[in-house]
């Protein structure tokens, strides 16, 4: 299989990419990124793009699986405008291309709590995401909503702080539907998906991230 991914430089896009070179079922792997790596692989090819002109590299999405895990914070992107360009545009226009050259599979990290009638900000502009990636109707699409990420090394200090908080209420039977799940599990689940044989949307949520993490495909 081809995979093709969106945001293979995040917390979850590494874990995944490298789970990918390291997969025998996946023969190659081509990466859409900003600039270029530092990571040579012989199953690699790396795409250095304008997410800003999609239509510029659209002959490039041609795959088997496309996996679309791009994102921001409000904080780093700087403006909300800035962060819907990053998290919904970008994600959607990959998407678009990836459905116009017959990608069978799609599957997207969204969030929990995504709702495109929501009042706060993040979870309604996830939601509108989930919403219009599901209208360009692929063969076969998987959404996963995970809650807090465990992210390598992250510099996030509320995030740190918020892991802890739930690990140690984890550990005395509190807050069990919301234990962090660590990039790696997330990235495995997403694999795993990818080889199920099935039609139609599936909408994944952190209990059953674990399990899929957990299924031999």
């Amino acid at each position: 299989m081809k995979a093709l991914i969106i945001g293979a430089t995040g917390a979850t896009g590494k874990d995944l990419l490298q789970q990918l070179l390291n997969d025998p079922d996946y023969t190659a792997v081509d990466i859409f990124v900003r600039k270029p790596l530092g990571i040579y692989n012989d199953k690699l090819t790396v795409h250095v793009v304008d997410f800003d002109h999609p239509e510029a590299w659209k002959n490039l999405v041609t795959g088997d699986v496309a996996y679309s895990c791009l994102g921001t914070t409000l904080k780093d992107a700087g403006s909300k405008t800035a962060q819907w360009k990053v998290d919904y545009d970008y994600q959607y226009e990959f998407a678009k291309n990836a459905r116009e050259n017959n990608v069978e599979d799609f599957i997207l990290v969204s969030a929990y709590g995504a709702n495109p009638n929501s009042k706060i900000f993040y979870s309604r502009m996830k939601g509108e995401l989930e919403n219009a990636v599901r209208q360009l109707h692929f063969n076969k699409i998987t959404i996963f909503k995970p809650g807090m990420l465990e992210r390598k090394d992250s510099e996030r200090s509320g995030e740190v702080l918020g892991g802890r908080i739930i690990k140690f209420a984890n550990k005395i039977g509190l807050l069990e539907s919301h234990k962090p799940l660590p990039t790696e599990i997330l990235a495995k689940a997403m694999i795993n998906s990818s080889k199920i044989k099935s039609n139609g949307y599936s909408s994944v949520k952190l209990g059953n991230i674990f399990a899929f993490a957990d299924k031999i495909a």
